[in-house]
C-alpha cells in the first residue's frame, strides 16, 4: 500500500501500542476494581467494544488490505473509544485519564488511514 510521507516508521508501533495496551489495561482495571463487573457494567462494555472494533480493524487493514472499509471501522472504533473514556471518566478519573493517548493516537489512525486509503483507490 501506497503510505503518506508523514507516516511513522514501522519501529515506532510495537512500543506505542505496548504502552497504549498498558495503561488501556490499568484502566479497565480501574474501573473493575471500583465496582466490579456490575458496578462498571457501560463502561467495561464499551471497553470491550472498542477492543472488538480495534482487532476487527488490524483484520480489515492488514489482512484483507482494505483501508476504505478499515476506514469505516476505524470511525466506529474512534467513536467507542471516546464513549469509553468518557465512561471511565465518570466511573473513575483517572481511568478516563490513562485512555487520553489511545485516543490522540487512534485519531491520528484515522487521518493516517484515510490518506493511505485515498492514495490506493
Amino acid at each position: 500500500l501506497a503510505k503518506p510521507a508523514w507516516t511513522p516508521p514501522d519501529f515506532v508501533f510495537a512500543p506505542v501500542w505496548t504502552v497504549l495496551y498498558a495503561m488501556m489495561a490499568v484502566a479497565a482495571w480501574l474501573v473493575w476494581k471500583e465496582g466490579g463487573l456490575s458496578g462498571g457494567r457501560l463502561p467495561l462494555a464499551l471497553f470491550a467494544l472498542q477492543l472488538i472494533l480495534n482487532a476487527v480493524w488490524s483484520w480489515f487493514f492488514f489482512g484483507l488490505h482494505e483501508p476504505g472499509v478499515a476506514f469505516v471501522d476505524i470511525i466506529f472504533l474512534w467513536m467507542a473509544i471516546l464513549a469509553t473514556l468518557l465512561a471511565f471518566w465518570r466511573h473513575r478519573a483517572l481511568a478516563g485519564v490513562l485512555l487520553i493517548p489511545y485516543f490522540a493516537w487512534v485519531s491520528f489512525a484515522v487521518a493516517l488511514n484515510f490518506f493511505i486509503w485515498q492514495l490506493n483507490v
